[in-house]
């Protein structure tokens, strides 16, 4: 069983920079391609970031491209999501989850393991 605890969630002003972590208790963690989505009240859990098991590759939604990076440390079973000039519209709980499979996607219900949530809220 892959379980998953994000962190580094907080309340900032628009033009401010969070890093979220996610910190994954797998014993074959390089083997699960991560990804980071996110959920606003009242809409659909959308997608935000993914990387490939190795960290060389990376795909972005275009909402946050340009403003948000997305990095592992397989030494430390541990996925970043770094969010650069947030804007209120970024305010949502975000979710980093787990797949164990080399093509990337962007479908919520194509992966297996979920943390938590934590809430990000930017004002303006």
């Amino acid at each position: 069983q892959v379980q998953l605890v994000e962190s580094g969630g907080g309340s900032v002003q628009a033009g401010d920079s969070l890093r979220l972590s996610c910190a994954g208790s797998v014993r074959a963690f390089t083997h699960y391609n991560m990804a980071w989505f996110r959920q606003a009240p009242g809409k659909e859990r959308e997608f935000v970031a993914q990387i490939v098991f190795s960290g060389g590759s990376t795909d972005y939604a275009d909402s946050v491209k340009g403003r948000f990076i997305i990095s592992r440390d397989n030494a430390k079973n541990t996925v970043y999501l770094q969010m650069n000039s947030l804007k209120p519209e970024d305010t949502a709980v975000y979710y980093c989850a787990a797949r164990r499979t080399v093509q990337f996607t962007t479908t919520p219900g194509s992966y297996d393991y979920w943390g938590q949530g934590t809430q990000v809220t930017v004002s303006s």
